[in-house]
């Protein structure tokens, strides 16, 4: 309890560079209003990964599920192995992932210079985009309903 007789702290606004800790902080409090607003326990990561034979990273994709939906985050490739249906394999194996977690569904947003036709031709819908990305570029949102 703060002590009444105590001077009043003074109120704080500050702009500064990139805060884990505050990150982490907003992290936290958002997904315990999600939860209490959605009566769900909230959000959990999980992650697809490939390595060549000498254990380099040929691609991955971050994700998450929550109540039944499972947002693909990060999926990446690198360019000397964008042709061997990488993308392809992570995205459905995270898509597995997903269903054995009970999702029935998957969402994705794809910068137009990056990959929304690749997600297209995985079943994908576009729901929405938003413009504005620099170069003339927009947000593209994707949606597919996943099949357990």
């Amino acid at each position: 309890m703060s002590d009444p007789t105590a001077p009043p702290q003074e109120t704080a606004l500050t702009v500064g560079g990139h805060d884990p800790g505050l990150e982490k902080c907003l992290e936290d409090g958002l997904d315990a209003f999600n939860a209490a607003a959605t009566d769900d326990a909230g959000r959990t990561g999980f992650s697809v990964r490939v390595t060549d034979a000498e254990g380099e990273l040929i691609g991955g994709l971050t994700a998450w599920t929550w109540g039944g939906l499972c947002g693909i985050h990060l999926l990446w490739v690198r360019e000397d192995s964008r042709a061997g249906g990488w993308g392809t394999q992570l995205l459905r194996a995270a898509e597995e992932e997903a269903v054995r977690r009970g999702c029935d569904r998957a969402t994705v947003s794809s910068y137009t210079f990056q990959a929304p036709g690749f997600y297209q031709s995985q079943g994908y819908a576009e729901v929405g985009r938003v413009p504005g990305i620099p170069g003339g570029h927009a947000d593209v949102y994707l949606y597919k309903e996943l099949k357990g």
